[in-house]
């Protein structure tokens, strides 16, 4: 129980940072802070922060096995995120599938941070 607890802890984390950056980023981009070039970088970097805090937190929370942990969280939200793809959108290339593989691989290492400055 208290895995499942830290697990949706986790998800909450990255759901909230998320949407925390979406919305900053939409307000700058509303009052042309930034430009549309910055605005396309931060639709790729935007996932893969919020999934390594995810992971961190979640290794922050794990006793070891940083990685797995993260692999379990990234796995999650990615396939989630799969989901909504092919519900919402035409279809997925190969460009998603890569960005897939970046979001787990940055939730890993979210983690293996997480876990490692846990005991500091």
């Amino acid at each position: 129980m208290k895995y499942f607890k830290n697990l949706l802890i986790s998800f909450l984390a990255t759901a909230t940072s998320f949407f925390v950056l979406i919305f900053l980023f939409t307000i700058l981009n509303y009052f042309n802070i930034i430009n549309d070039k910055i605005m396309t970088i931060s639709k790729i970097i935007i996932p893969i922060i919020s999934l390594a805090f995810g992971g961190f937190i979640l290794g922050k929370s794990a006793s070891k096995n940083g990685w797995i942990e993260g692999l379990k969280i990234g796995l999650i939200i990615t396939i989630i995120i799969l989901i909504c793809n092919l519900i919402f959108a035409s279809g997925i290339n190969l460009k998603d599938l890569v960005l897939y593989g970046v979001l787990i691989i940055s939730s890993m290492f979210g983690s293996m941070a997480g876990i490692n400055l846990k005991k500091i």
